[in-house]
C-alpha cells in the first residue's frame, strides 16, 4: 500500500494545482453537435477541421474497406500486414504532395506520434557517431517531436519560437555532419504559423534537413489542401513532410512524404514502423475517399467556409482582459492565465452546452492557461455567434469593476 499511497500523493498534488485531467464520453459521431455524457453539446474542441469525420462518403468507404479487407491487418507491414489499401493510399499521398517534394514517396503510419518518432530517430542515426548528428528543435514543438528528438541518436539544440536568426547561428556553430531542423507548421496551442520559407533557406544554406510536422495544416492550408508547403509554395529535396490523417482528413493515422531515399530509410531503419502492427486496411480505404474530398471542389468550399468562420469569430469577440493571440488558423486560443479561472470559465461554458477545453501546464507554460477553441467547416455561422456571445458575457462577468 505504500506504493499506492505514493501514487495518490502525486495525484493529490496535481489536484491542488488545478491540473487534474478528466475524460468526457462522446456518445455520438464526431461533429459540432454531439451527445456527451448524456447531454447535448455544441463542441468547439475537435481537430476535425473540415468536418469529414462523419462525412457520409468517408463512413461508407470505411464500411467498404471492412468488407474488402476485414477488421485488422494481422501483422506489421514488413511481415504480412501491408495491404493493397495501404499501397494505394501511399501512392495517392505521394502524388498529392509531389509538387513540393523531389522524387516524392509516402509512408503510412498508425499515428502522427509514431510518424514523428520514426522520422527523427531514423534521420538521427545517419550520423557516423552520437556526436555527428544534431537536431535543432523549435521551442514550442509538439510532444511527439520532443520525444522523437530525445530518442534520436545525437544531440538536441532548442531554438526560440520563430527565431530564424537564432537557429541559423546554431546551425553555423554546429560541427555535426547530419543536421536536422524540426518544427510544427501550425502550433497547436497558439494557432500561429512557423516561418517555413526562412527556415528552409537556412537549412539549404547549411545542408540540413527540414522536418515539418503539418498535423494542423494538412487538408486545411493551401488552395488544394496540400498543407503548409503549398501555403508557402515551397519545394526542396531537404524537406521531410509529416501529415496527420486523424484531424482534417477525419479518419486516423499519419504519413511521411519525402524523397524516395528517405522513405526507403524509414522502411529499413525506423523502429516505430518496423515493430508495430499495421493499421487496419479499412482505415486506409476510407482515407482514399477523404483525400478525394480534400482535393476536390467540396474540399475547397469547406476550406472557404472555415475561413469565413475564423474571420467571424475574430470580429465578434469583444474581449478586454483575456488575451487572444492573432491566429489565421482554425485554432483560436483565449489566454486566461490562472489554471483555476480557466477551469471555471470552461465549466460555465459547459453549463450552457458549449464544449470548449481548458488547456493548462505542462501543455502550455505556467500562467498561460487558456481556452482552446477549434473551429470546423461543419460549424455554422449561428454556432460561432453563440460561442462569441457566451465568451463576451463571461469575460464581462469576471472582470472587476
Amino acid at each position: 500500500m505504500d506504493l499506492i499511497a505514493h501514487v495518490q500523493t502525486r495525484l493529490d498534488a496535481l489536484a491542488a494545482q488545478g491540473l487534474t485531467r478528466r475524460r468526457r464520453t462522446a456518445e455520438t459521431p464526431c461533429a459540432p453537435r454531439q451527445t456527451v455524457d448524456g447531454r447535448p453539446m455544441l463542441a468547439f474542441c475537435s481537430n476535425d477541421y473540415l468536418g469529414l469525420a462523419a462525412h457520409p462518403q468517408v463512413v461508407q468507404a470505411l464500411r467498404e474497406g471492412a468488407d474488402l479487407y476485414g477488421a485488422g491487418s494481422g501483422a506489421s507491414h514488413l511481415v504480412s500486414g501491408h495491404s493493397r489499401a495501404h499501397a494505394l493510399l501511399e501512392e495517392a499521398l505521394a502524388a498529392f504532395e509531389a509538387p513540393h517534394l523531389v522524387e516524392a514517396q509516402a509512408l503510412y503510419f498508425c499515428t502522427g506520434y509514431m510518424a514523428n518518432l520514426a522520422t527523427l530517430t531514423a534521420l538521427g542515426a545517419l550520423g557516423a557517431n552520437s556526436s555527428d548528428a544534431m537536431i535543432f528543435s523549435e521551442a514550442l514543438n509538439h510532444a511527439s517531436l520532443i520525444d522523437g528528438a530525445r530518442l534520436a541518436r545525437g544531440g538536441v539544440s532548442v531554438y526560440p519560437h520563430g527565431d530564424v536568426a537564432a537557429l541559423e547561428a546554431q546551425l553555423r556553430a554546429s560541427p555535426a555532419s547530419t543536421k536536422i531542423v524540426v518544427t510544427d507548421s501550425v502550433f497547436s496551442m497558439d494557432g500561429d504559423l512557423a516561418p517555413l520559407p526562412a527556415l528552409l533557406r537556412a537549412c539549404e544554406r547549411h545542408g540540413a534537413w527540414l522536418v515539418v510536422d503539418d498535423a494542423h495544416g494538412f487538408g486545411v492550408l493551401g488552395e488544394n489542401g496540400r498543407g503548409a508547403l503549398e501555403h508557402f509554395d515551397l519545394r526542396s529535396p531537404n524537406l521531410v513532410y509529416v501529415g496527420t490523417l486523424g484531424k482534417a482528413a477525419g479518419v486516423g493515422g499519419a504519413f511521411v512524404a519525402a524523397h524516395r531515399s528517405v522513405i526507403d530509410l524509414l522502411v529499413q531503419r525506423a523502429r516505430p514502423y518496423i515493430y508495430t502492427t499495421a493499421a487496419p486496411p479499412a482505415l486506409a480505404h476510407a482515407l482514399l475517399a477523404s483525400l478525394a474530398i480534400i482535393q476536390g471542389e467540396e474540399g475547397r468550399a469547406r476550406r472557404a467556409h472555415l475561413s469565413t468562420l475564423i474571420a467571424q469569430l475574430s470580429s465578434e469577440l469583444r474581449l478586454q482582459r483575456w488575451q487572444r493571440p492573432l491566429s489565421p488558423t482554425a485554432i483560436q486560443p483565449l489566454i486566461i492565465g490562472a489554471n483555476d479561472e480557466a477551469m471555471q470559465v470552461a465549466a460555465r461554458l459547459h453549463e450552457q452546452g458549449l464544449w470548449v477545453p481548458a488547456i493548462r501546464p505542462p501543455t502550455v507554460a505556467p500562467g498561460t492557461a487558456r481556452l482552446r477553441v477549434t473551429l470546423s467547416a461543419a460549424h455554422t455561422r449561428q454556432d460561432v455567434a453563440q460561442l462569441a456571445a457566451a465568451l463576451n458575457q463571461l469575460e464581462l462577468e469576471r472582470t472587476p469593476a
